[in-house]
């Protein structure tokens, strides 16, 4: 079994095994119109044009056959219609509350493609959407940049970067824990304890990177430059009624969350691997929900790993106790700094109009779930799934 052909995962993880494409190579008139809107949705965010320009188009106008394009074309595309679906919903002064079939037509059919829903998620957001300056060097803060913005500017990348660079970090630990299921090094102590080690690294590397994060995002710049436009319209009191896409679901309105940290599949797995007992709660119902948003291979992934784990009972070995529990540390260690961002980030911020709208509630996050005591519950219960 290829851990790339049935699970997505590449030696970078959960990230694309290719670098994501920024142009599609064979312009169709539809893919011209919308990556020239793509290249400009800062400006036309600024200037409150976009509205004006998606309004002008007719509905059948950004049509796609998607037959003729590639995995990783699609994937482009997706990632743009979504940046221009949610700047139309969210970037205007007052949200709107149905989208025009020149964007939901293909949007819908894309997503139906990939079997996600019609919203940004993390994977258009994060895993597909950066390519590197310097093709011939590492991914790194330093040598990677984003394709699609909303307003642009250095916290807005940094914010999605610093993501980027976790999801790479955790490769090496992806591909252990896969290891260890695939040829099932349960009983096999020495094999064991060096995947735990490497996943045990990886962890302290992704919560290196995740320390950065404060360098270059301002809280109050992230609460009201990056915030608002990657909430969905599920849960969000701005949209109560969800959205309709004009053309699509009988035009009743549709609910979807929006983007978030909770749709990365790296904690979901080391969770499943660990057998970590999270108590039914919103929040683990929320988290549950977040699998429909994530690549539809690294959902099964998950499963892959929660269905055959051995980490679920007591382990013989007093050293691969003591590796398990480093590894549940910094998983710990990550939910701490996770809970503290979210105070810092969101729950400290005001609930402020701006020019280009607000931050949203701090009660709620981007997906619609309120955050703060189930974030802490989830830390808390993560620590105390460790032998010692």
């Amino acid at each position: 079994m290829s851990i790339l052909k049935t699970f997505g995962v590449s030696k970078n993880g959960f990230l694309p095994e290719n670098i994501p494409l920024r142009f599609i190579k064979n312009q169709t008139t539809a893919t011209t119109i919308i990556d020239e809107l793509s290249q400009e949705l800062p400006k036309l965010m600024l200037t409150n044009k976009l509205r004006s320009k998606i309004d002008a188009l007719s509905s059948n106008q950004l049509d796609l056959n998607i037959k003729n394009f590639n995995n990783d074309e699609l994937s482009l595309l997706f990632s743009q219609l979504s940046f221009l679906s949610h700047a139309y919903i969210l970037g205007d002064e007052s949200p709107s509350s149905k989208l025009p079939a020149s964007l939901s037509t293909p949007w819908v059919q894309i997503s139906k493609h990939f079997q996600r829903p019609p919203v940004l998620s993390y994977s258009s957001y994060c895993l597909s959407n950066w390519y590197k300056i310097d093709v011939n060097q590492d991914i790194g803060l330093d040598n990677i940049a984003l394709i699609n913005n909303f307003l642009g500017g250095i916290d807005e990348d940094w914010f999605v970067t610093i993501h980027v660079c976790i999801e790479n970090a955790a490769g090496p630990a992806i591909n252990s824990a896969y290891k260890i299921i695939s040829d099932n090094l349960f009983r096999d102590e020495d094999k064991l304890i060096h995947h735990l080690n490497r996943i045990y690294k990886s962890l302290i590397d992704i919560n290196e990177i995740f320390r950065l994060m404060p360098e270059k995002c301002d809280p109050y710049i992230y609460y009201h430059r990056v915030r608002p436009y990657i909430f969905g319209w599920k849960n969000n009191p701005d949209l109560p009624k969800g959205i309709i896409y004009e053309g699509h679901y009988d035009n009743k309105p549709q609910m979807f969350r929006g983007e978030t940290g909770a749709q990365s599949s790296i904690i979901p797995t080391f969770d499943a691997l660990f057998a970590v007992n999270h108590e039914r709660d919103e929040l683990k119902d929320y988290l549950d929900e977040m699998r429909l948003y994530m690549p539809k291979k690294h959902r099964s992934f998950i499963e892959y790993i929660e269905s055959n784990t051995e980490f679920d009972g007591e382990e013989s070995s007093s050293k691969i106790v003591s590796i398990r529990d480093k590894c549940l540390d910094q998983m710990t260690i990550f939910r701490s700094q996770h809970l503290q961002y979210a105070s810092d980030y969101i729950h400290k911020q005001n609930v402020k109009s701006t020019l280009f709208g607000s931050g949203g509630s701090v009660i709620r996050g981007t997906g619609g779930t309120p955050f703060m005591k189930y974030l802490r519950k989830h830390r808390d219960e993560t620590d105390k799934s460790k032998r010692k």
